[in-house]
């Protein structure tokens, strides 16, 4: 008779018990169940079930096992030693039995019938999940699980029948990482891609199916998990149709296959993962880093006047102490900054009186509230030694009568209560008390009296007051010694102005000398020149025997040649033209040297100073420089030149 729960791996009895192993095996997974464990490989080649082989690390150096390909190579070494226990090495039985009810009951029991332990029939549950009956010993051991009954599965176009009880199934190769294609060899010739797809559909979906003419095929399926119930109908006979004939019978073996495609997306996966990994451990490290301080500005005038105003205040004393400190420490003080850093010194060192004013303030609200702490301790105590008073007067005879003999002892207890609670606030007020006592000891003396004290206050305003004058003092030094530069740049400029003055002025002196030399060497060229103008006459006269001119005849009918006489304003502008073109040893244009003049605080146009310049053509002349639209009229002095 076929059993109805074989399809859960259960082999269930006509008493309603469970036989030994039927609780061994796996569950079925969709509507294959799980394949056994492994045993000693078997292969039959003539029914070409040798799993296929791909050498993909050809010319290859050897690479590292990750941790997945190790963590998975131990279970694998793990499992196998188990199941080699399991096979020569059984353990014993559990101690206990199941009853009718499936119920857990003790060995030893009040039940004549069980007899000895080790002597007496016991029902126990076998360490593979079934019932050991009452045939079998109390401690007996076991041996292996009897595999689970594979049923024939049936399709439309074939059949698939299992492999007797006792045959091992077909070894399998060790799992590439990522699979999911295997090899199913021993196909009959006249298979098909319709009827592997029929019969490892409920496997799951399937990506792609190849079919070789040599009997075998590789199935890639869209999952991982499709490959481990693919693996039960390894060793099944298949037989398509009715016929028998050897094209369309076959013994069919499934293995893992080592795709190419598999590889690389499973190398993807794990590159995506490490990639993750790595993205979350940097957040994980930039969430526990610390955040970097604030850069340290560098050193200006105008950031020196806005940290000067930074230091005065209170709050933000601390940051610009701290950019200070940096500023000093670069070396940014020097001879020309050391004023602003020493009033920036100075700020800093106004606020140790407010730090100590500060402090002076936080010790009299110490004082305070160890003043209202005192007070408010000895109400307190007043307090409990009022109801201390009240716990006395209801023990005295005339109430303590009247009262039950629970209500007395609850009072009694209220009274030892209170007393003990008084005992100890007292002794912490006055171990308080002696504490506070001795320090004001240990800094002043245990009697001083109260004009000592005044006296100390008056010297500490007076000394308050004396480290007031000093910073004034410092400041006004700073002020002067700030003045005392300015003056002294001033003095230096002036100096320098008078100087250059001072140079002109002798400039324009020899100038106007050379000018007197050069007119009195004019007037004697100009006597000489008449002389020999006269002299020429007379001897043409003499010869020709005409007659010679009188001198008043000779100023009637030549012009005058007496020099034209030259004023002031045009002496000094001659001084002063000749004295600029002589630091211009290249001419200078009329243009240029008005401007000069305009700098002199001298109003004359540009036509009155060319019609100059032309007049004392013994002085000053005239050149073209430039070519084409650049031609320009400069005027040299040529007063040194013979």
């Amino acid at each position: 008779m076929s059993n109805p729960f074989a399809f859960l791996g259960l082999n269930i009895g006509t008493q309603g018990g469970m036989q030994p192993g039927s609780m061994g095996g796996p569950m079925p997974m969709g509507n294959l169940p799980m394949p056994p464990p492994p045993h000693p490989p078997q292969m039959d080649p003539s029914l070409n079930n040798q799993p296929l082989q791909f050498n993909i690390n050809k010319n290859k150096p050897p690479m590292a096992l990750t941790a997945e390909e190790k963590e998975r190579e131990e279970r694998h070494m793990m499992k196998k030693e188990r199941d080699m226990h399991d096979l020569g090495m059984p353990d014993l039985m559990m101690p206990g039995h199941m009853g009718p009810n499936m119920g857990f009951q003790p060995m030893m029991g009040p039940d004549p019938m069980m007899g000895n332990m080790m002597m007496g029939p016991v029902t126990s549950f076998s360490q593979y999940g079934g019932f050991m009956g009452p045939s079998m010993g109390g401690l007996a051991p076991l041996g292996p699980p009897p595999e689970p009954e594979k049923e024939a599965i049936h399709t439309k176009s074939c059949a698939l029948y299992p492999p007797a009880p006792g045959v091992p199934p077909p070894s399998t190769r060790e799992r590439p990482p990522g699979c999911r294609t295997v090899f199913v060899g021993g196909l009959p010739e006249n298979m098909t891609e319709d009827m592997l797809r029929e019969i490892f559909d409920s496997c799951g979906s399937i990506c792609s199916i190849r079919l070789s003419k040599k009997n075998f095929a590789h199935i890639r399926f869209d999952h991982e998990e499709s490959v481990d119930k693919s693996l039960y109908v390894s060793g099944f006979r298949v037989q398509i149709g009715d016929s028998p004939d050897k094209a369309n019978t076959g013994r069919m073996h499934v293995d893992f296959a080592q795709a190419r495609d598999d590889l690389y997306e499973w190398e993807c996966k794990q590159r995506i993962l490490a990639r993750e990994q790595r993205h979350h451990q940097r957040m994980v490290e930039d969430r526990l880093r610390p955040p970097s301080p604030p850069p340290i500005i560098h050193y200006s005038d105008h950031e020196a006047m806005a940290l000067s105003e930074k230091l005065k205040g209170d709050d933000t004393f601390v940051k610009s102490s701290q950019i200070l400190i940096t500023w000093l420490e670069r070396g940014d003080c020097n001879k020309r900054t050391a004023n602003a850093f020493y009033s920036m010194v100075q700020s800093s060192n106004s606020h140790v009186r407010r730090l100590l004013n500060e402090k002076m303030v936080h010790e009299e609200e110490v004082q305070k509230m160890k003043e209202k702490f005192r007070h408010r301790m000895e109400g307190i105590l007043r307090q409990l030694d009022q109801i201390e008073t009240v716990f006395t007067s209801a023990c005295k005879q005339k109430a303590w009568d009247h009262f039950t003999k629970a209500q007395r002892k609850n009072i009694d207890m209220w009274k030892k209560q209170c007393e003990e609670i008084k005992a100890t606030q007292q002794d912490e007020f006055l171990s308080e008390r002696q504490e506070d006592e001795m320090e004001m000891s240990d800094s002043e003396d245990s009697e001083e009296p109260v004009a000592k004290k005044k006296k100390q206050q008056e010297n500490a305003h007076l000394l308050n007051l004396k480290d007031e004058n000093d910073s004034l003092k410092c400041q006004l030094e700073a002020y002067k010694n700030e003045v005392d530069l300015v003056k002294q740049e001033s003095k230096n400029s002036v100096a320098e102005i008078e100087k250059r003055l001072k140079t002109t002025q002798q400039a324009l002196q020899g100038m106007q000398q050379q000018l007197m030399n050069s007119n009195q060497q004019l007037k004697a060229g100009e006597a000489e020149l008449a002389q020999l103008r006269q002299l020429k006459q007379n001897t043409t006269s003499e010869a020709s025997g005409e007659k010679i001119p009188t001198k008043e005849e000779k100023q009637v009918e030549t012009p005058s040649s007496s020099v034209t006489p030259v004023t002031d304003r045009e002496a000094r502008l001659i001084g002063l033209i000749s004295t600029f073109l002589h630091v211009h040893p290249f001419g200078a244009s009329v243009d240029y040297i008005s401007s000069f003049l305009q700098r002199c605080e001298i109003v004359i146009r540009s036509s009155d100073i060319e019609d100059l310049l032309e007049r004392f053509a013994t002085l000053f002349k005239q050149e073209l420089h430039g070519v084409g639209a650049s031609i320009e009229k400069r005027w040299l002095f040529t007063g040194f030149k013979v």
